[in-house]
């Protein structure tokens, strides 16, 4: 009884849009003080327990180097590396606003931070240069998609603290995907900026000298995705240790090589490293307890259970989850949904022979496709406020773009090569 009290504590809580963390708490409360057969000390333990592991060390330190970004010009010089390599093709900035997004991925890994700050940047340009604002609100939104597959996205890193499965795998994993995406959104915006007649923001190919130039410039900047990748690959460090150096190798690229950031954003950069990494601590520990209930209760292998007596096929199964995930993405936050939902399915995974690195990239993609719509979608929430586009403008839009989301999404699903080609290449 109380297990089933707890879990529709949980989901009106939600449909409330009460904060998650404190949703969650409130029904491993109830199911504690309903049952009474456990003391309610279990429960304090294991949200400190769900906490103190070193994978999750690496979330502060990548958050951090997203911050971090925004201080020291690494964010101006993408954007122009992104143009002169996209600028001369139909719809001009649409296209940077997409390369942008994938190669942002490599150093922010958040969609909602990339979303945000394109919206402020890019999006009034791509207006005065006459393209639709919806139209730009959408492009900012999709693109901004790409961020959490592409390594070192905090979602990678959670999921494999959650699943117990490699985050060098993970991080390796995310690159074809987001590749694929970045591609098929570009030829996506080509195609709308061709039948609405919306000119590119350079009026001729860039020569190999401005490549050159540009490159030269965001040189830097490039290589850490590269720093991070390679060190994991090879030994040198692990997923927590290449988050330490990263964020390092960003402070020294805005205090003394692009000396654009001053010792007094120090302060401004632990503030918000601190309260974003806080709320997200907050729904792990939160969603460890409640994972720990769970398991105590054996509803993950009564789950499976269930889930295998009508469905044995695996591709009928992701079929499901696919469609499942799609729909607890348009209400949930993704982490916290991965938390709770992940040990559920692990059972369901092994039986069926599913590659849990595999499973990774399905999820984390259903989730930022689930950002997109409402009723709290956070991406379009966010690209809609600071752009003050109507959410009806929004929906108008970006179907197709949501329509291009899912047959990614298919593509991840059914051909597994695309997410597990480099994991099997290069980490035996």
């Amino acid at each position: 009884m109380e297990t089933t009290v707890a879990l529709i504590t949980l989901l009106v809580l939600l449909f409330l849009n009460v904060p998650i963390f404190i949703s969650l708490i409130a029904s491993v409360l109830l199911y504690f003080g309903i049952g009474g057969q456990l003391p309610l000390m279990i429960a304090v333990q294991r949200v400190i327990g769900g906490i103190e592991s070193i994978p999750l060390l690496a979330v502060p330190f990548f958050v951090m180097m997203g911050v971090v970004m925004n201080y020291t010009g690494i964010t101006r010089r993408m954007i122009k590396f992104s143009e002169v390599l996209t600028g001369h093709l139909p719809g001009g900035l649409a296209q940077v606003n997409v390369l942008l997004s994938t190669l942002l991925g490599g150093v922010s890994g958040s969609n909602i931070a990339d979303a945000a700050m394109q919206s402020k940047v890019l999006v009034p340009e791509m207006v005065r240069q006459g393209q639709d604002k919806g139209f730009a609100a959408a492009v900012t939104a999709a693109s901004s998609l790409i961020t959490p597959i592409i390594p070192p996205g905090i979602g990678l890193i959670i999921y494999g603290f959650t699943a117990n499965v490699s985050i060098g795998k993970m991080f390796m994993a995310g690159i074809v995907p987001g590749a694929m995406t970045c591609g098929l959104m570009m030829f996506m915006v080509h195609i709308i900026a061709k039948k609405r007649g919306y000119l590119p923001s350079r009026e001729r190919m860039a020569r190999p000298k401005e490549v050159f130039a540009a490159t030269k410039e965001a040189f830097f900047a490039l290589m850490l995705p590269l720093v991070i990748i390679g060190g994991i690959r090879f030994g040198v460090f692990t997923p927590t240790e290449a988050g330490a150096i990263a964020v390092v190798a960003a402070f020294i690229l805005g205090l003394l090589v692009y000396k654009e950031m001053k010792v007094q954003d120090v302060k401004s950069v632990m503030v918000e490293t601190i309260t974003t990494t806080a709320s997200v601590m907050l729904i792990i520990g939160a969603a460890s307890a409640f994972a720990w209930f769970l398991t105590w209760e054996r509803i993950p292998q009564q789950v499976a259970e269930v889930v295998l007596s009508v469905v044995d096929n695996k591709y009928v199964f992701l079929l499901l989850v696919n469609v499942l995930l799609l729909i607890v993405g348009m209400f949930i936050e993704g982490n916290a949904a991965m938390l709770v939902l992940v040990p559920l399915l692990m059972p369901i995974l092994t039986a069926l022979e599913i590659d849990p690195v595999h499973f990774g990239l399905i999820f984390i993609f259903n989730m930022a496709i689930g950002t997109l719509t409402p009723p709290m979608g956070t991406v379009m929430f966010t690209v809609c406020s600071v752009t003050g586009v109507k959410i009806k403008d929004f929906m108008r839009a970006v179907w197709p773009f949501y329509l291009l989301l899912v047959v990614c999404l298919l593509f991840i699903t059914y051909v597994p090569a695309i997410s597990l080609f480099l994991p099997n290449l290069i980490i035996k």
